[in-house]
């Protein structure tokens, strides 16, 4: 197996993928621990869901670990991280600090006492709890296809998303914008509440409106749990048609090999 090296220490040790993917599964088997004695429904987001499928674990070189849920269930998620999470770890979320930066995942869960500098200089990290190894959350919520009642709300936070940057990168914290952005996500699920389609929530707007991420809730649910490395960890219940819409219709297809390389780590401490 190639081997991918993220850091080369002064003293010669490496950090490896690899090493980085061993703490991601001790970390994946602890939240799955946590949703299952909550009966919590989740799966393996994106390139972790095809790491599942394509690799029975994480794609060789990904360097990252995502899972999703339902806003629902995510809510009741954070009442349960509060009490449950262990000590090793905290949370990063808006609805817990209003530093954190709504334009990325709407959760990461982190290790303490590690260290990683993501490769995105545009949304660093506000909080100082940690920056540590971390597994991202994803938020879906209930849509709807129709694209007169689907795209005023999406355009809605992509208008915003350039002023939550901006202000960012001047080092203000603009929580009015913030509050508008998500409750404008969050009522858009509510209103569609019920619809037999989900997808990312509204907060995840770094694809266009005009053709967002947007799933058949039975292609997704009831989650099945499949082999992961050494373990089992849930994907959706149809994983070839969530696949085809989160990653392509061509996700069995490796890519060439010098596009086989990790993208998400600048500097890494484990």
């Amino acid at each position: 197996m190639e081997k991918y090296v993220l850091k080369t220490k002064s003293d010669g040790t490496e950090i490896t993928v690899k090493d980085v993917q061993d703490v991601l599964l001790v970390m994946l088997k602890d939240i799955d621990v946590i949703c299952q004695r909550n009966k919590i429904p989740y799966w393996l987001n994106g390139g972790s869901a095809l790491g599942a499928v394509r690799h029975s674990g994480f794609i060789p070189w990904d360097d990252d670990a995502d899972i999703a849920m339902m806003k629902e269930d995510y809510l009741r998620f954070i009442d349960v991280l509060k009490k449950e999470l262990p000590q090793q770890y905290t949370f990063q979320c808006f609805d817990t600090d209003k530093r954190y930066n709504v334009l990325i995942p709407g959760m990461k869960i982190r290790k303490k006492d590690t260290y990683l500098k993501e490769v995105n200089t545009l949304l660093p990290n506000r909080c100082s709890d940690s920056d540590g190894l971390f597994v991202d959350v994803f938020v879906y919520d209930y849509c709807t296809p129709n694209k007169f009642i689907d795209l005023p709300f999406r355009l809605l936070n992509q208008i915003l998303m350039p002023f939550l940057i901006a202000f960012d990168m001047l080092h203000i914290n603009p929580v009015f914008l913030k509050r508008w952005f998500m409750s404008n996500a969050r009522l858009y699920g509510n209103l569609n509440k019920g619809s037999e389609y989900i997808g990312f929530d509204l907060t995840w707007t770094f694809k266009t409106p005009l053709h967002p991420f947007i799933f058949k809730k039975d292609d997704i649910f009831p989650v099945q749990y499949v082999d992961f490395e050494d373990t089992k960890l849930p994907i959706a219940n149809h994983p070839h048609e969530y696949l085809c819409t989160a990653i392509a219709p061509s996700y069995n297809t490796l890519p060439p090999i010098d596009k086989r390389a990790p993208k998400h780590i600048v500097d890494i401490e484990l």
